[in-house]
């Protein structure tokens, strides 16, 4: 990321430490993932050592230290997900990608990502892709989502 777009985010929150998790976020953002000489200029510009920004990194879910996808497919696995196949749609996305859950796609295109509950227990199993949420997913539904998604680009 340019020293220059790292200053803007910075200077937003007014070189101020308490600003720190906006911070990371404006970087995830734009780079799809924190990446390591960034999070070194944000520590020294606000004078906060590596571990603190690194423990803030690796401890809030929403961030990422390798780069993510251009599109984010997530796979709820909560109990009603889970007994509904949720695990068999991310079986079989996870041969469709040629990827695990938690990776991303040679071609960057793709992350595939689970997570336990998703709180729309009704309609499960959930697929979101991303941001947007489907339910009552079967494995050739998100198959045909990810179909669209490799037209779109």
């Amino acid at each position: 990321m340019e020293v220059s777009k790292l200053d803007e985010i910075i200077e937003k929150y007014r070189y101020d430490e308490s600003g720190i998790i906006g911070i990371l976020h404006e970087i995830q953002e734009k780079e799809r993932y924190l990446p390591e000489d960034a999070l070194k200029y944000v520590c020294e510009k606000l004078d906060i050592p590596p571990s603190q920004i690194y423990h803030l990194a690796t401890f809030f879910k929403a961030f990422s230290l390798v780069p993510k996808g251009k599109h984010n497919v997530t796979v709820c696995l909560g109990t009603a997900c889970h007994v509904r196949g949720g695990q068999k749609i991310v079986e079989n996305l996870e041969r469709e990608l040629k990827i695990k859950a938690g990776q991303t796609t040679k071609d960057k295109l793709i992350t595939l990502e689970t997570v336990n509950c998703l709180g729309c227990c009704a309609i499960g199993p959930i697929v979101v892709v991303d941001g947007e949420y489907h339910g009552e997913m079967a494995s050739q539904k998100a198959l045909r989502l990810l179909e669209d998604l490799k037209k779109e680009g």
